[in-house]
């Protein structure tokens, strides 16, 4: 990655001649190894995995006799491995199951079923008994199986409110992605809806009636009705889309405002884009962290959190961090050790959960449980490069 002068943010793009890179590099921050850890702010000592991690961590806690899953249990995507992981936010990893190669994003529905989107297909695993209970395939080519950060298959994935259907993004290496509707009574895709570019995430208005596929490499958001699946495409670009695929500043992930609908997509702690998937049109507000953001979420009252992964530019930028934004736009910054990436909250909204799987080239196994009045932090090893994350 080309080392930078204090420019501005419109102009961090990679350099003519790196744009082949990115298809290795992506979002990579520097080279790797003890550089990149230095830079993402991991403690002395800790530097990221490289090359493949080993699985998720065995048994350790055994899930609870009667076939419930503990309250509070958590659920993380291996996307180093092929499996999910359970994880006790006091104790550890409590158990695996295989999904798929490279998991990405999970939902979970209110009958137990966690959805998840891998490579091969969208693995439907009971989180009651612990087993994967199918493997849907999906109708887009996506070539090859692989892994890494640029693999095909299913990215983004969210399940309608009422449970009937469940939306994944899936990214097809070098082109244009694809929406695909699985019925959850069949286990099969029925739809195939094209979108933009690399959908790192999905999600779903409160009310069922439209789906919203964030395409990272196209700029953009597909806004897709239920019911006639007609996608509309909304440009969500607040620094431009100068670079094209080598741009640093492009949309990750999308919260859904629950007072009124709208999309919030946070970019590099400055800007946050408010989007009316009605209209298009889309209004920029400040932001603080000054970092590079990928996860974030709303709670029901409106507090967004979002996760920053670190610096483009060490010189100028800060460090992995979690914002924590009232619904006023007030803001609570508390610094991170070292790469995460996606981020889940507790059910009674005091503490956070932020994941170490990293699509950049800095990663842990691990996650980080983040006291949300204090500000107190912890890390907890936990799976193979853990990225999605829900609370059972």
């Amino acid at each position: 990655m080309p080392k930078f002068r204090r420019p501005s943010r419109a102009a961090r793009v990679l350099l003519p001649g790196a744009v082949a890179v990115v298809l290795l590099a992506g979002c990579a921050q520097g080279s790797g190894g003890a550089a990149s850890a230095r830079r993402s702010g991991m403690p002395a000592g800790t530097s990221p995995t490289a090359g493949s991690p080993t699985p998720g961590s065995p048994v350790t806690v055994p899930p609870n006799p009667d076939g419930t899953v503990a309250p509070g249990t958590l659920l993380v995507t291996d996307f180093g491995s092929d499996t999910v992981t359970f994880v006790d936010p006091a104790r550890g990893a409590t158990g695996s199951v295989q999904a798929g190669t490279a998991p990405y994003g999970l939902a979970v529905g209110a009958d137990g079923r966690a959805w998840v989107a891998t490579a091969e297909g969208v693995a439907v695993v009971d989180t009651a008994s612990r087993e994967r209970l199918a493997l849907i395939p999906y109708r887009t080519d996506t070539g090859p199986v692989t892994t890494g950060e640029y693999r095909g298959g299913g990215m983004g994935i969210a399940l309608a409110p009422d449970g009937r259907r469940v939306y994944v993004g899936v990214n097809v290496p070098g082109g244009d992605g694809a929406l695909e509707v699985v019925d959850t009574a069949s286990l099969k895709v029925t739809d195939v809806v094209p979108i933009g570019r690399r959908p790192f995430d999905v999600d779903v208005s409160k009310d069922g009636a439209e789906v919203y596929a964030t395409n990272h490499d196209s700029f953009d958001v597909t806004v897709v009705t239920a019911v006639t699946l007609e996608p509309r495409r909304i440009e969500v670009a607040p620094y431009g889309t100068e670079g094209g695929l080598g741009s640093w500043l492009k949309p990750h992930y999308t919260a859904v405002r629950p007072s009124d609908g709208k999309l919030l997509l946070p970019f590099e702690g400055e800007r946050l884009a408010v989007v009316d998937p009605r209209t298009g049109r889309t209004t920029i507000e400040p932001m603080t962290a000054n970092t590079h953001q990928h996860g974030t979420t709303v709670t029901a009252d409106g507090t967004l959190l979002t996760v920053g992964t670190g610096p483009i530019d060490p010189a100028v930028d800060e460090g992995p961090s979690l914002t924590v934004r009232t619904p006023g736009g007030a803001e609570r910054v508390y610094p991170l050790e070292g790469p995460h990436e996606s981020v889940a909250v507790s059910r009674d909204g005091r503490t956070a959960y932020v994941t170490g799987g990293f699509t950049r080239d800095g990663y842990w196994n691990g996650l980080t449980v983040v006291d949300l009045d204090t500000g107190d932090a912890r890390r907890l090893p936990a799976g193979s490069r853990p990225l999605g994350i829900a609370v059972l």
